[in-house]
């Protein structure tokens, strides 16, 4: 691995319009884990295309991916790269989406975008909303919440099996989150169908769900500065009124949409990806079992081996430097691929096996399937939680819980994405 200042600069096709995998080719959208494998053992940074065609140079190796997310001559708004004047190479996915371009804002001025200074500014105002003692703190209500979805699964059973997907851990995420963040109850339904829009990537849903729900958050940030409340919107108000502004009301609204939609629709899928996982390895299952003790370390490993988000948010090089031995030129984009990452056979023993007691207790994180570095999931600690109870408490409720039908999941085949159109399970034998 290597990161050191390089004596030349891609030149010729392989900078301008690269012939190489394209995030949309099949064979990565069927299955991710063995396309961006082959890439990962090809080379360890190859250059290729984006979602919308434009060049970036994959980076697929374990410690590759972890020293670009903690460099800081990587930035994530490619504005804020020296002399770069030029479009906002991300402008490309908002065409691609018709994402109207007065909205822009609120898909790319989000933290998950910013730098410093902006982004430690804009962490701080969220950091003890998820300070891992208040998420501790909210264990009593997730565990009540997930009991009474558990309660009520098998009013939706159809043909004797029911879709835990729809009906347990999407409700769980979004309920968890839409509490935390002070989303009224009667409007969770609305964000669920706003988070399908978005993740869809259909400009035909986005078209009319994206306005309105710009134009929902501004009207609940009214609400609630009217009648502040013991909730992570109040909290962000409260610092914008007594700070001199240093949230502004546009910083605000994309607070509360990257919170929300990220914040469920992750944990949504590990919750699904997972229980698919373990229903998948019955000696992994029968340990969990055994041992509940094991739930955190598993939580960890289905979070390395079936996480939902398989690729980083894109980054930009502010100076020409070396990858592993690769040229990368000032401005060029750089995909960060987590999923080959969490499968380095450098890395890992036997990376392919799902062993969910891989994780040694007590030792820093062995993956990156939260990130790494400024950037690191700010909900990681939420989403661990929500899961270890999710997976506890729905073993317990269904002993005999098991797959309906064919073991052919029905997966939707987005870049970036590895998650269930749904998962239908029998409750009984």
């Amino acid at each position: 691995m290597s990161l050191t200042s390089p004596d030349a600069r891609p030149t010729g096709q392989d900078a301008a319009c690269p012939a190489g995998p394209h995030m949309m080719d099949p064979e990565l959208l069927a299955d991710p884990f063995a396309g961006y494998g082959r890439l990962r053992e090809q080379d360890p940074v190859v250059r290729g295309r984006f979602v919308d065609g434009t060049a970036v140079w994959f980076v697929t190796r374990y410690d590759d991916v972890r020293a670009v997310l903690r460099d800081p001559r990587f930035v994530n708004n490619p504005s804020h790269v020296p002399g770069e004047g030029g479009a906002d190479p991300r402008e490309g996915m908002m065409e691609l989406l018709k994402v109207p371009e007065h909205l822009r804002v609120y898909l790319l001025g989000s933290i998950l975008d910013s730098d410093p200074p902006d982004h430690p500014r804009l962490r701080r105002l969220v950091t003890r909303a998820f300070a891992a003692r208040r998420i501790l703190g909210l264990r009593p209500r997730i565990e009540r919440t997930t009991d009474r979805l558990l309660a009520r699964l098998p009013q939706w059973e159809q043909d004797g099996a029911v879709d835990v997907l729809e009906h347990f851990s999407y409700p769980l995420s979004i309920t968890v989150i839409c509490e935390l963040v002070g989303i009224p109850a009667g409007d969770l339904d609305q964000w669920r169908e706003w988070g399908g829009d978005l993740v869809s990537m259909r400009p035909e849903r986005l078209r009319h769900s994206f306005p309105v729900m710009i134009e929902y958050c501004h009207e609940l940030v009214e609400l609630r500065r009217a009648a502040l409340r013991d909730d992570l919107l109040s909290e962000l108000i409260r610092a914008q009124d007594h700070d001199g502004g240093r949230l502004s009301d546009t910083e605000l609204v994309t607070m509360i949409l990257t919170l929300v939609l990220a914040g469920h629709e992750t944990s949504a899928h590990l919750i699904g990806n997972g229980t698919a996982a373990l229903l998948t390895h019955p000696d992994q299952l029968a340990l969990l079992r055994e041992n509940p003790a094991l739930l955190p370390r598993a939580v960890h490993e289905l979070m390395r081996w079936c996480g939902s988000v398989q690729v980083a948010r894109l980054r930009y090089a502010t100076e020409d430097l070396q990858l592993a031995g690769t040229p990368i030129a000032r401005g060029d984009a750089v995909q960060l691929v987590l999923v080959s990452a969490n499968f380095d056979p450098r890395h890992y023993t036997h990376a392919d096996r799902l062993d969910i007691t891989r994780q040694e207790e007590g030792q820093a994180e062995n993956h990156v399937g939260f990130g790494h570095g400024i950037h690191y999931c700010l909900g990681a600690t939420l989403a661990r939680q929500e899961a270890e109870v999710a997976f506890g408490r729905l073993l317990a409720h269904y002993p005999d819980l098991a797959l309906a039908g064919d073991p052919e999941l029905d997966r939707a085949r987005l870049p970036g994405s590895w998650r269930l159109n749904s998962l239908r399970l029998r409750l009984r034998p």
